[in-house]
């Protein structure tokens, strides 16, 4: 061979990898879309918890972050938790990784505030096994798959991890690899669609909800498709799946206590025997101030190996805003200075046990279930519905309709207390003659307390609710809460950028050629900069104009570019 045949020869070899791993880093950037990684998590005699294995390979965890999966990938105190055990866990990311790439950005616009990504976060969807074995050392096969994802599906992945992790279990590696094969081909995250997403033989069918519910996308229909040629098809209506009158029926009486709780970003810790019970009780807590998102910190289930450990059970400072799910015991003396615990049963389903106690120095010595705290409610209770879905246990009611149910009078409670506020926030829009083609935008007014609480004698919710009791002290202390400031955050910031789009369509109606005669030239040019500027916003910021506004706009440029010299136009033109 020549060496000019051997030189073509490895330029075509390195053509090919290079080819290949170019198909390599798209495929993993599609499975990012949907999941960061896939850990095994196993129990080493020397090191305890260790961290076994991550799919895909390349990716990288820091200390911290495997230090914590591998805590939070074991129950606590798992001696009552022989054989599967599934629960959710949310650990927090690496301040110098969290970013969210275009895909999650796009997916977040479109989404309920509740689904939403928050960038700070990972999720942790944890398949844990604890069966005897002999042959081991200790005589006991103790091991989870974790699944980390930035997404809070907590349904779909719940789903995915009962079919990968036993199958781990038999076949080990290849089984993983696998998988990661199939979600490295999936389409990405859209709000509104219906997707078909195959994984290891069986075909998951998902709609993610659009920000909108009652929009939904032509496609959205779930139905079986006779083109994919799978022994299973596994239909999901949703990918966010809790049951809240299943995992609330303990606590229902106090309900209502519960809502304000929530509302006001309270610190809560939930005490169970499992994390599968205080997983889903944190979760369904968060939900229960829905449509407003619950905006405070929450951990599903957290351990006392945990970074964030001293930090939550300092007794030097208040408990800050969050709730916790924990298991081991050791909680109930280090968290007694809390004001407001939930102790959770063996058995869920005896909703009548649960007792209120307001004392809430007793609840370190008094391990019965019930719901210990120190808050005086603003709001009475609405006995009706309590005795209505009460009523329902007896009567043996079907589970969806209690939860249908309590997730209607959940919704009306908190849009009775919502609608005031977003009629106020609406109000602070500045009036339209204010709005110039030839200035910035205004800002929205400022939030004055006092102005809303004049608003409410004739917008109160006392038009939409039948409750009674404090409504503006409730509203006082919804103002001091992270709850508050990020949804007046979110407001202000969809009410600046109606402001913005407003000002974008009176500078695209506006006659430029008569504004440029007689202005000097640095004028026109630092007009000409400040409209590309704005054009280029609006593609960034997802600033809501029309694409007719859009191209009138680039008219616009046009207009102001040909009253200039050509010297300086062609300079303006490709900067």
């Amino acid at each position: 061979m020549s060496k000019f045949e051997e030189t073509g020869e490895i330029n075509l070899q390195n053509d090919i990898e290079e080819e290949y791993e170019k198909c390599n880093e798209a495929a993993w950037k599609l499975f990012t879309n949907w999941i960061h990684c896939i850990c095994v998590v196993t129990f080493d005699l020397e090191l305890g918890q260790a961290l076994e294995n991550v799919y895909p390979k390349h990716v990288s965890l820091t200390k911290q972050e495997i230090s914590n999966i591998c805590y939070l990938a074991f129950p606590d105190s798992n001696s009552g938790c022989m054989g599967d055990t599934n629960f959710v866990v949310r650990l927090p990311r690496s301040p110098n990784k969290s970013e969210l790439s275009r895909e999650h950005q796009k997916y977040n616009s479109s989404c309920p505030v509740a689904l939403q990504i928050n960038a700070g976060f990972y999720w942790g969807y944890v398949y844990f096994r604890q069966v005897k074995d002999i042959s081991l050392p200790r005589g006991y096969f103790q091991k989870s798959v974790v699944i980390l994802s930035k997404l809070p599906f907590n349904k779909l992945f719940n789903e995915i991890s009962c079919l990968i992790s036993p199958e781990y279990f038999e076949n080990g590696e290849p089984s993983l690899e696998a998988a990661c094969h199939n979600i490295s081909q999936w389409p990405p995250p859209v709000p509104g669609e219906t997707l078909n997403l195959p994984l290891m033989g069986s075909v998951f069918q998902v709609q993610i909800p659009y920000h909108n519910n009652s929009i939904l996308s032509k496609h959205s229909a779930v139905s079986r498709d006779p083109s994919l040629c799978f022994e299973n098809q596994v239909q999901i209506s949703s990918v966010e799946d809790l049951n809240l009158f299943e995992i609330l029926q303990p606590v229902l009486s106090h309900i209502h206590l519960l809502w304000e709780l929530v509302l006001t970003s309270e610190p809560i810790v939930v005490m169970a025997s499992s994390p599968t019970y205080c997983s889903s009780m944190v979760l369904a807590l968060t939900r229960i101030i829905s449509p407003l998102k619950y905006c405070a910190d929450y951990r599903p289930y957290f351990t006392i190996h945990d970074s964030e450990f001293k930090q939550f059970t300092s007794k030097v400072r208040n408990p800050p805003p969050v709730i916790l799910g924990v298991t081991n015991p050791f909680f109930a003396k280090t968290l007694h200075h809390w004001p407001h615990t939930i102790r959770l049963g063996e058995d869920s389903g005896q909703s009548q046990k649960y007792k209120l106690k307001k004392n809430g120095n007793i609840k370190m010595l008094d391990v019965n279930p019930g719901v210990y705290t120190t808050y005086k409610t603003f709001l009475q209770k609405d006995k009706t519905v309590i005795k209505n879905l009460l009523l329902g246990i007896n009567y043996k009611r079907p589970p969806e309709v209690q939860s249908a149910l309590l997730r209607r009078h959940l919704l009306e409670l908190t849009q009775s207390f919502m609608i005031p506020l977003e009629r106020y926030i609406a109000s602070l829009m500045p009036l339209l003659r204010n709005i110039s083609p030839f200035k910035a935008a205004p800002p929205p007014l400022p939030f004055n307390p006092d102005n809303f609480f004049a608003t409410l004698e004739s917008t109160g919710p006392q038009l939409t609710s039948g409750i009674k009791g404090d409504w503006v002290g409730l509203y006082r202390k919804f103002f001091r809460s992270p709850n508050f400031n990020g949804w007046f955050d979110m407001r202000y910031t969809e009410l600046a950028l109606k402001l913005q789009a407003l000002q974008l369509e009176a500078l695209s109606d506006a006659d430029l050629k008569l504004w440029v005669q007689g202005k000097p030239e640095v004028e026109i040019v630092d007009m000409v900069l400040r409209i590309k500027n704005k054009i280029n916003k609006c593609q960034e910021r997802d600033i809501p104009i029309s694409d007719a506004t859009r191209e009138q706009l680039g008219q616009r440029l046009q207009d102001i570019l040909g009253s200039l010299p050509d010297d300086v136009k062609n300079i303006l033109q490709v900067t």
